[in-house]
Order: structure tokens, then sequence, then C-alpha cells
């Protein structure tokens, strides 16, 4: 049987109340993120933002101004008020660009201090380093340039085999480039041309995807899906190639402000950087060489968790890492997601490693819909699959993990809409199996261990066997011997057992 590419820790329990947190003070947005969940992907508790501008006058006069210093301590006292009533066990504040170039920078970690936080002023380094930690935290096999876009600078970062290579700041941030755009098209074409000459890194991304990080860069590509009509409302792992970011780079400027504000989730905040955004985005494509764009959900502050994992823990499979805790916490029997992977593996002996992986997320999430009304779990599951926060994984692995719970939770063996948009229907068919051999395993058992652990299900000849001891053979009712034709049925097998 294939296995997967991530190590595997034995079965754990939900992760209980631990929580950890970071404030970020960017060159334009101050943010708070409380974390909770699995060390090796936690899922992200409460998440606000305040756009301060601290960066916005930087260009000019090499100072935070007044009335954003005002907003950021308001910021940072509801943040560091927030985090105690909380109960946040592990609290990071840390500042990039904007509070560590300007020259009343110490402020604001003035401010901070008086408040209990105590801030981490980070290099240009140090911020290349944490987004690509973030984005190989998200991607565990991501092989490309991680492009930053922040407020203050831009970090580029070459990741590969899990490491974080040759990285470089520069003075390119969102709140930067209006300046810089002020004197032409073609000379500011010329400046970033020759910052990337002149850091060694022209043509460097040659065959390579950019991983976009960054509010700007993600808020481009929710507005790129959008009018590309894409089917999945989920930025992370969103692809545009090269003549796709030259589309919307001619087209962003010419669009009101009352259109873009009615693309769904597209943050009002961010439209102002849109055309700076796709201007140097459309630059470096071609300074670098890269013909793709990815972009990841995760970035500087995901990378500050990651950084802290033992190699044992970095190892761990983020997939599924979490769809083990979505699993525990949503469904009826701890463990017997794995269980339930483990008993119809035999099954499917010859899938593909990444299905494999796939096939467990499913397997752990296979009982997420139990709470729900009847005629609505597989919608639920499906819902689940689709949306959830998972990483690690492409918008065909969401469609055919999707297909799995929809078929295990009672919807039958078609496939809805979207999931024909997103996979092939031989996908989507193998993953209709994967979900009779998940809802087979939930009957027999009745969702306890003992079941699963004295049986085995095989395929022998033309044969789908189901293998029980004498003293289970009263498991064997008219309720799995159905389910047990039915998925043999779809394997074009004859049901049978001893």
């Amino acid at each position: 049987m294939a296995t997967s590419l991530f190590k595997r820790r034995p079965v754990a329990t939900p992760s209980g109340a631990s929580r950890s947190a970071i404030i970020d003070i960017g060159s334009n947005s101050i943010r708070l993120v409380v974390y909770a969940g699995p060390r090796r992907l936690p899922a992200p508790l409460f998440n606000e933002k305040v756009l301060a501008g601290l960066g916005k006058s930087l260009a000019a006069t090499g100072a935070i101004e007044p009335g954003a210093l005002a907003v950021a301590r308001t910021a940072l006292a509801r943040f560091a008020l927030l985090t105690r009533e909380m109960e946040v066990g592990e609290l990071r504040t840390v500042a990039t660009a904007a509070v560590r170039d300007a020259s009343n920078g110490h402020e604001l970690i003035e401010t901070a201090r008086l408040l209990g936080l105590n801030v981490e002023l980070l290099s240009g380094e140090d911020e290349a380093i944490g987004a690509g930690l973030g984005v190989l935290s998200a991607i565990p096999d991501a092989d490309g340039i991680v492009g930053d876009l922040g407020g203050g600078s831009l970090e580029l970062v070459r990741v590969k085999d899990g490491e974080v290579l040759d990285r470089m700041s520069f003075p390119l941030g969102v709140l930067r480039i209006p300046t810089l755009r002020g004197a032409g098209k073609a000379t500011f074409e010329r400046r970033v041309a020759k910052m990337i000459r002149d850091a060694g890194w022209s043509g460097s991304g040659a065959g390579l995807p950019l991983y976009l990080v960054g509010g700007s860069w993600r808020a481009l590509a929710r507005l790129e899906m959008h009018l590309a009509g894409y089917p999945l409302p989920v930025i992370h792992g969103y692809c545009m190639d090269a003549a796709a970011v030259s589309r919307i780079a001619r087209s962003v400027g010419r669009m009101s402000r009352g259109r873009l504000k009615a693309v769904p989730n597209l943050s009002g905040g961010r439209i102002p950087t849109l055309v700076d955004a796709s201007a140097l985005l459309s630059i470096l494509l071609r300074q670098l060489g890269c013909s793709t764009t990815i972009a990841s959900a995760y970035g500087l502050r995901e990378g500050l968790l990651y950084e802290r994992l033992s190699p044992e823990e970095r190892a761990l499979d983020p997939l599924i890492e979490a769809a083990r805790d979505e699993g525990a916490r949503l469904g009826r029997f701890t463990e017997h997601g794995d269980l339930v992977a483990r008993w119809i593996a035999p099954l499917f002996a010859d899938d593909a490693a990444e299905d494999e992986r796939l096939r467990h997320a499913a397997c752990l999430l296979g009982d997420v819909g139990w709470q729900a009304n009847p005629e609505f779990r597989d919608e639920r599951g499906r819902e689940i699959a689709l949306h959830g926060n998972w990483v690690a994984i492409d918008a065909r692995g969401r469609a055919m993990v999707a297909q799995a719970l929809h078929t295990a939770l009672g919807g039958g063996m078609d496939a809805p809409e979207p999931l024909t948009s997103l996979a092939d229907w031989g996908d989507l068919a193998r993953a209709a199996q994967w979900g009779l051999a998940i809802r087979l395993a939930q009957r027999l058992s009745g969702g306890v261990a003992g079941p699963l652990k004295r049986s085995s299900v095989a395929v022998d000849g033309e044969g789908l066997i189901l293998s029980l001891e004498p003293r289970d053979a009263a498991l064997y009712g008219e309720a799995v011997a159905k389910r047990h034709k039915t998925l043999a049925t779809a394997m074009g097998l004859k049901s049978g057992r001893v």
C-alpha cells in the first residue's frame, strides 16, 4: 500500500483549551490572532486587524504620523486586554518594517511595554525567514520563491525541501510604492528591476512558482477568483498564471470602487492597494522569471509558530493532524477515524500516495455530520471538506474528500456541484468508493473499536471478502450485508464473507 509522504504520530485526543497568540504590528495593519488546536497546525480562534497605516508617512517624513500612532495605541491596549481575558498561555508581539525604520518607532515600543507587551523588533531577514516558514508550514513540499508583500517591505525567500534558503528584504511595501510609481511606469519598473538585479535575484524563479503572502496580494487573488467565476471560495492554494496576473493588472485600475466593494469577502481596506500590488507583481514575475503564482493564507505569523516546533512535529502531515483534531471534536467516537482508515486500506492498495492521504483525511472526518439533521448530514460533510481551514491539499483533493463524505454520510454515489468542476469523474468515483467503505466500517462496528480490530476486509479475485471471528458473526446483520453488497457492486466485485 502507498504510504504518506509525511510522518504520522499515534492517535491524539482533541487538543483542549491551550491557546497561543501573536500580535503583529505591521506597516499597514496591526493584527491579533489567537490560536488553539494541534501544535502542528493550530487554528485561529480569533482574528482582528486594525488598519493603522504606520508606514504611510515613512517615505515622506521618516516617522510614523501622530494619528497613526494614536490608532496603534488604542489597538494595542484592546489586544493586550483581550489576550488576558482569553487566558492566552503564550503571547508574542512582533513589529516589522514601519516600527523598525521609523525615527519614532521607539514610542510605540514603549507604549506596548507599558501595556505588558514585550515587542520583538524583527529585522528584514527575520521577516523573510518567518514568511518562508509560514508557507512551508502549510505547503510542506513548496519549491519556489515566497514573496511577502507588506506595507513597508517586500521579502523574497527561496524555499525548497522544507528549508528556507536565500532571502532578501526590499523597501517595496504597498505604502511605499505610490511614491515610487509617481515617477512613471517605466521609471518604476527600472527601479524595481535594478533592486532585483543588484540583489542577485534576476531570473532566480525560472520555472518555479511565486508563493504570494500578504493581504494585498491575497486581495488581488480574491478579485481574480471572482472575475474568473472560480467555484471554490478558498484563497489558499489558488493559482494565477502570468497571463492572469497581466489581465488583472490591466483591469483593476479601471474598476470603480463600488464594483470592487461588491466583490464577496474583498477587504475594503485593501482596495486602495490593489493597483500598486498588481503593478509590482507583474514586474516581479518578469524579473524573477516565475510563470505562475500560488496564494498562501499562511505567512509570517504562522511561520513564527512553526519555527518553535521540533523536527518531529514539523514532519507531521498538517492535513492529517487538522482532520484528526476536527474529527475528534465533531465525531462520536475518539480514535475511530484512524481505525476505519486502517480497516479499509487493503481495498485501495493501488491508490497513489497523495490519494492515500486524502482517503485517510476522509476517514478522520467520516463522522463529522452526525449531529446534523439526517437529511442534511451529507451536506454538512461536503461543506466541511470544501470550506474547512485545510492545508497541504489542493482543489482536487478537497473535492475528493467532499465526495467521500457526501457518500459516507448518505448522499449516494452522485457528484453534486461544485465537485465536478474541481475534479474529474474518475477521481470522484474513486472517492465515492472510499465513502461506501467508510459507511460499511461504521455500520459494522457501531463506532467502537473492537469489531474493526477483530475483522478485516479484502479483495480476493472477484470477491470483496469480509472476514469475521465466529463470536462476531451476529454483527453481520441486514444493514451490514446491504452496505457490503453496495460497496462490492461499486467496485465491480461480488460480496462474500468468511
